[in-house]
């Protein structure tokens, strides 16, 4: 199959491929068309980055089908209502028509199809299945990994679709956080014993990289010290990125994204200086924040509002104008969109060029969608900024924006199933609970955010780290702030390694008591990962239990005692720091009484 099988297609399909190849399919479309009609499968996964053009891939696909009478009607599944108006609206400038708005019964005859989501499949997979077995139906499967979002839906789906005579499986991200397996994908075992997810065809963000397919991603990390109450009624103060615990951490960025602290308004303040600068050169550049829950998204548009004096276009996912909104937001030049979820998967808004994560979502699969809404290039040299909190999950994800995943069936034990201390740390949890009385559940407290400041901390790009801390607003977060918007790749990383040059060589020329911030370039401060603290408190757990022997206390009294001279809350909320001074006390204990 050659381009000119898809002749008939309107000339504005695909309407944004990269420069140069209009009215022609990328590379890597051609490459899947041809082996898809060279094996003509029945069941066929394609992988390809978001924004490397998965709907003209698949639309081109099913345009041949039809043609060729492979199948006479195509149902598409989307994640979202929105999405599915969006295929229908793609589907009909090549002359396909599907009806988005199709709930039962006949379809009329001025359609070829229709447009369903994964919830509307859940609820009448019977509906769907006597479609396929009436007349020979191509499913498209959007994002497929969504029908292992639950086992009714999963379930629903093979029930619907079984008797199709052609499945199309579309994903930006073939991988999920659970093991729950995604209906009509093939899963292969490794020589681990493992079974992953086995694609018919992969085009990964580094591969769109380099032919220009999609953006580079220049991710700006923000710290800053971090002071919340726990429910415990215990007031913590912990800094983003360095060594703390799974809670500590949780607990330190859900206060990072409080909109009463002074984090979010210095990030979105210098989020919006830098959509200034790439304005220069994308004149109707847009920004996004992606929100945690409905109250904060409205708290972050009103900052917004007094830090631009321009109002931000607000999208609830249960507001029954959302996809207008994004819609307008899309064809208009506003700067700035605030949404909670709607916008991290799918949505079609190809000027965002900006981007706030700003949401406590953890998953590798939340994040890399998210990102892709920053990535779609339209035309050579556009980059895309995304800032994010110094968290040591979110900035392994960053750096590994170019590695292929898979979706893991069988994942190995979890941390601290085969450790050790699992068991020593449980009872050490009990001990504490005993001593300590206002950890009682009953004398539990709402989590509280009390004060929060932001930090300037480093730059991430292309797996390499870049940049020494610097306070908002300071010449040296200009620095990175002002980075042009168009540059080559290479250009990017040139240009990095010279503003962290200049920036050392600055930092040289100050008088040491100057220096209240740790300045030190950011490969040399690497964030502390959750498994080097419990490095920690196994140590801290050992020398208690080596005390216990020898002085006779309980273990529970030892860690009181270590909390009362040395301050701070109980070991699993403690910081790397507070957890050294409570090693150095007690083997200072433990040689006094040798």
């Amino acid at each position: 199959m050659t381009t000119t099988a898809s002749h008939h297609l309107s000339p504005a399909f695909p309407g944004r491929a990269p420069w140069g190849t209009a009215n022609k399919l990328r590379a890597w479309q051609q490459g899947a068309l041809e082996k898809y009609v060279q094996e003509q499968p029945r069941d066929f996964l394609a992988v390809a980055t978001p924004g490397a053009g998965k709907t003209t891939f698949a639309l081109t696909l099913a345009s041949w089908l039809l043609h060729h009478h492979v199948v006479q009607q195509i149902t598409v599944v989307a994640p979202t209502e929105h999405l599915k108006k969006q295929w229908a609206e793609a589907a009909a400038r090549i002359g396909i028509r599907l009806d988005p708005d199709y709930s039962a019964g006949p379809l009329s005859k001025e359609y070829h199809g229709v447009a369903v989501t994964y919830a509307g499949v859940g609820v009448r997979p019977m509906l769907h299945r006597n479609r396929c077995e009436q007349r020979k139906t191509l499913v498209i499967l959007d994002e497929i990994h969504h029908a292992g979002d639950s086992k009714s839906w999963g379930e629903a789906c093979l029930e619907a679709f079984d008797p199709a005579t052609r499945r199309l499986a579309l994903t930006g991200t073939p991988f999920r956080s659970d093991t729950n397996p995604i209906p009509f994908v093939t899963y292969e075992e490794g020589n681990d014993g493992i079974r992953r997810s086995s694609a018919d065809y992969t085009y990964g963000y580094g591969n769109a990289l380099g032919d220009g397919v999609v953006r580079p991603v220049i991710f700006l990390s923000y710290s800053g010290n971090m002071r919340w109450r726990t429910k415990a009624g215990d007031e913590i103060e912990a800094r983003l990125g360095e060594p703390l615990t799974k809670d500590a951490i949780s607990q330190a960025w859900r206060t990072a994204l409080d909109p009463r602290g002074d984090w979010m308004p210095n990030v979105l303040r210098a989020a919006d200086q830098r959509l200034t600068e790439v304005r220069k050169g994308i004149p109707d550049a847009g920004a996004l924040v992606i929100a945690s829950d409905q109250d904060s998204a409205r708290a972050y548009a009103k900052l917004i509002r007094e830090i631009t004096g321009r109002k931000a276009t607000v999208v609830l996912s249960d507001d029954n104008g959302a996809s207008k909104k994004i819609d307008e937001f899309s064809a208009s030049d506003d700067r700035w969109m605030v949404a909670v979820r709607m916008v991290s998967e799918g949505v079609d808004v190809p000027r965002l060029a900006v981007g706030v994560y700003a949401t406590t979502i953890s998953t590798p699969l939340f994040f890399a969608q998210a990102v892709g809404r920053f990535v779609r290039s339209r035309r050579r040299g556009e980059t895309a900024s995304v800032f994010v909190p110094t968290i040591p999950t979110l900035l392994s994800f960053a750096s590994e924006m170019e590695v292929e995943r898979d979706h893991v069936l069988d994942k190995p034990k979890k941390d601290g199933e085969e450790d050790p201390y699992a068991e020593e740390d449980k009872l050490l949890a009990e001990a504490e609970k005993q001593q300590d009385e206002d950890t009682g559940d009953q004398d539990m407290l709402p989590f509280e955010a009390l004060e929060s400041d932001a930090v300037f901390d480093r730059v991430l790009y292309d797996g390499a780290e870049f940049g020494m801390q610097a306070h908002p607003g300071s010449e040296e977060e200009q620095d990175y702030l002002g980075i042009p918007g168009l540059l080559e790749p290479d250009q990017v990383q040139l240009l990095l390694q010279k503003r962290q040059a200049r920036q050392i060589a600055h930092s040289r020329q100050k008088p040491a008591e100057q220096a209240d911030l740790l300045e030190m370039p950011a490969e040399r401060r690497p964030v502390v990962s959750h498994k080097e603290l419990l490095e920690l408190r196994k140590q801290l757990n050992t020398m208690v239990g080596a005390y216990v022997h020898q002085s006779g206390k309980p273990h529970g009294v030892i860690h009181t005692e270590l909390r009362r001279v040395c301050g701070g809350p109980p070991s699993a909320e403690a910081t790397a720091g507070q957890i050294r001074e409570r090693i150095k006390k007690v083997q200072e204990w433990a040689t006094r009484m040798k």
